[in-house]
């Protein structure tokens, strides 16, 4: 953790930017569901196109690499707990007819675990206090095929709902540097830098970021 940098935490608050504005293709029908343990296979698919795709401009290959087996992908949890979104796209656009895509995935969690799947060490699965705690916003993922076209925007305005439905009223999450300029759109603020551990000694940035609700 380097919560003690402020002078890093202030720079890298300075070279985010606002992403563009979400657009909606004419056509796309998007469906949001809860993600059913029938789903991981295709979400590990997801995710590890999700990483690849839309991380390398922000983390190194050895980073991503090391992340994908160490840190990234299913968190079972937030199957279970019902907790896990996903976003099923219907494109009527197609020549061949319709056919569903899941475009993107993401979940908040009522549980300590900040980041990471089922892999990741330093899992905390005790549940928060709603009065005390934050809600976690956890594991989202967009399909680069998908990227800015307001899948991210729907799950997340879903799962703010949920819990401010469960009696939340602050979320936290641990943003990667990618997903920072979407986070910094929708209100949240960078709390802190924290260096996530990988295999060898090296690690890699997240921004712990939180807002009320």
């Amino acid at each position: 953790m380097i919560d003690s940098d402020h002078h890093a935490l202030g720079s890298a608050k300075r070279s985010f930017h606002h992403p563009r504005p979400c657009r909606y293709n004419v056509g796309m029908d998007v469906r949001i569901r809860v993600a059913h343990f029938d789903d991981v296979p295709v979400l590990r698919q997801l995710i590890d196109a999700s990483v690849r795709g839309l991380q390398a401009r922000d983390y190194t290959q050895a980073q991503i690499e090391s992340a994908l087996a160490t840190v990234y992908g299913v968190d079972t949890q937030l199957i279970a707990d019902g907790t896990y979104l996903l976003a099923e796209v219907q494109n009527q656009a197609r020549p061949s007819g319709s056919s569903v895509t899941i475009a993107g995935c993401g979940g908040w969690s009522k549980r300590k675990t900040l980041y990471g799947a089922d892999h990741c060490e330093g899992r905390e699965d005790a549940l928060l206090d709603p009065c005390t705690d934050a809600a976690r916003i956890r594991a989202f993922f967009i399909h680069p095929g998908w990227a800015r076209r307001g899948i991210g925007t729907l799950i997340l305005d879903a799962c703010e709902d949920a819990a401010r439905a469960a009696g939340f009223t602050r979320l936290e999450m641990g943003a990667t540097l990618t997903g920072v300029p979407f986070y910094l759109a929708r209100g949240y603020v960078a709390l802190e830098i924290l260096a996530v551990p990988l295999p060898g000694g090296a690690s890699m940035p997240i921004v712990r970021m939180g807002r009320q609700i």
